[in-house]
């Protein structure tokens, strides 16, 4: 089977999506900004190596038209971050799978397929964020992943990586590439 790579992705509405970067850049300008990055990034990103399958909030986004159509789409339901991820990789099809944000300007073809690499001798694989946090999760068995995996992270925090690394003692883990996330002006 082919490996699964998920994007998170939410509807780009002004005040909803990267509120942070909209303090200074503007809200309809954060929303402009990340609605044309995640459009470039799922087309960087198609590879016959992998299917795509995109994750998107909020739930009545499943027909929204800005992304592609061909492309299947979960909903990501209620809860916290670390709460839509665990669901999300827990109803990929058996394989490995890998779970992105549309928020990483410079991410490759390339940086997917070391993380899906990765997995083939690891259970786990992160790719770091500069700010602490993490641009990628993987699993090589995302339908038996760890309890707690993604309970009791610090999101948004320079934490992020490490609580999520500390629930997983015994696990053979893997980090990749780091790369920037967009969540400040600075970033861009």
């Amino acid at each position: 089977m082919k490996p699964t790579l998920i994007i998170m992705l939410k509807l780009p509405q002004p005040g909803r999506v990267k509120t942070r970067l909209g303090r200074d850049l503007g809200m309809v300008g954060a929303a402009w900004w990340f609605r044309h990055q995640s459009t470039r990034l799922i087309r960087r990103l198609r590879d016959p190596r992998w299917q795509i399958v995109l994750a998107v909030t909020p739930d009545r986004a499943l027909s929204a038209r800005l992304w592609p159509a061909d492309l299947p789409r979960m909903p990501q339901g209620r809860g916290d971050l670390g709460q839509r991820m665990a669901r999300m990789l827990a109803a990929m099809p058996r394989g490995p799978a890998c779970l992105i944000g549309a928020d990483i300007p410079d991410i490759s073809r390339k940086h997917i397929a070391r993380a899906f690499s990765a997995l083939g001798n690891h259970d786990a694989a992160f790719g770091p964020a500069l700010d602490g946090g993490y641009w990628l999760v993987g699993l090589k068995h995302p339908q038996r992943q760890p309890r707690g995996i993604f309970t009791d992270v610090r999101w948004s925090s320079e934490h992020a990586l490490s609580d999520s690394l500390a629930s997983l003692p015994g696990y053979r883990i893997a980090l990749t590439d780091s790369l920037r996330d967009v969540d400040t002006i600075a970033d861009l």
